[in-house]
């Protein structure tokens, strides 16, 4: 059973712009499949789409939408709540019972490595510590389906990688199926069991790789030939979706 899937969407704006055509693909429980394009050829789209926040314009997307953990670009925490009060907001809204809140807002910042930060607050933290919040927040309720929209782009390289790891220890461990947009073809191979490559706009799949490395995946893949050559291929590929 599929847990997300688009057939043949495409979205047209009120004002003409043609975003999307003819996208389809399918992400399974236990696939982390990642979208590589151009800037403005409709990737985070997608993900709007996905998560109900946007409709397509034609064709459809299946997708349970009662609990899905979307990750954006920025950590999006409100300054006003401590770490632990911000993890628990999801958990709040749904009206989930005192006791187990505490319990899954424990064990998700116990899983993110943010124990010993539940009561600083976002100004407190470094950028990377803030990301880390807002993937604990939406592990909270334990969603089958995970949207990231370039999580990681605004972090050094360092830290990016970091995360890179620990996103891939914690779908190892919740099992849920991911969705992760990029412009980074190294943490798109790295982190993905398939990466699709999509044109510039109106964006649609140009080219799709299975990506053959076992998990866990060690750090030291990043410098393997093989990996380098997936690599290659996939930027030839997003070079020729720039024309």
């Amino acid at each position: 059973m599929e847990a997300l899937s688009f057939e043949r969407v495409g979205k047209i704006f009120p004002d003409g712009t043609e975003a999307l055509r003819d996208v389809t693909f399918a992400v399974e429980p236990g696939e982390f499949v990642t979208v590589v394009g151009p800037s403005g050829c409709g990737k985070s789209t997608l993900l709007r789409i996905a998560s109900g926040l946007d409709d397509q314009t034609s064709g459809s997307c299946q997708v349970d939408r009662s609990n899905i953990g979307y990750v954006f670009q920025d950590a999006t925490l409100l300054p006003w709540r401590s770490v632990k009060r911000n993890v628990e907001l999801f958990a709040e809204l749904h009206r989930v019972d005192s006791a187990e809140r505490a319990r899954s807002v424990a064990a998700a910042i116990e899983l993110v490595g943010l124990s010993g930060f539940e009561d600083h607050y976002p100004a407190q933290l470094s950028g990377g510590m803030r990301m880390r919040a807002s993937l604990a927040r939406s592990l909270v309720m334990q969603p089958p389906v995970f949207l990231f929209d370039e999580p990681f782009g605004a972090l050094d390289e360092i830290t990016r990688e970091r995360l890179n790891e620990e996103t891939l220890r914690l779908f190892a461990h919740e099992g849920f199926a991911g969705l992760f947009i990029t412009h980074s073809i190294s943490e798109a191979v790295f982190m993905s069991t398939r990466v699709h490559v999509m044109s510039a706009r109106p964006g649609r799949i140009v080219a799709s790789y299975d990506i053959p490395f076992d998990y866990p995946r060690n750090p030291d893949l990043r410098f393997e030939v093989a990996f380098a050559e997936l690599s290659g291929e996939v930027s030839h590929a997003l070079r020729g979706a720039h024309r």
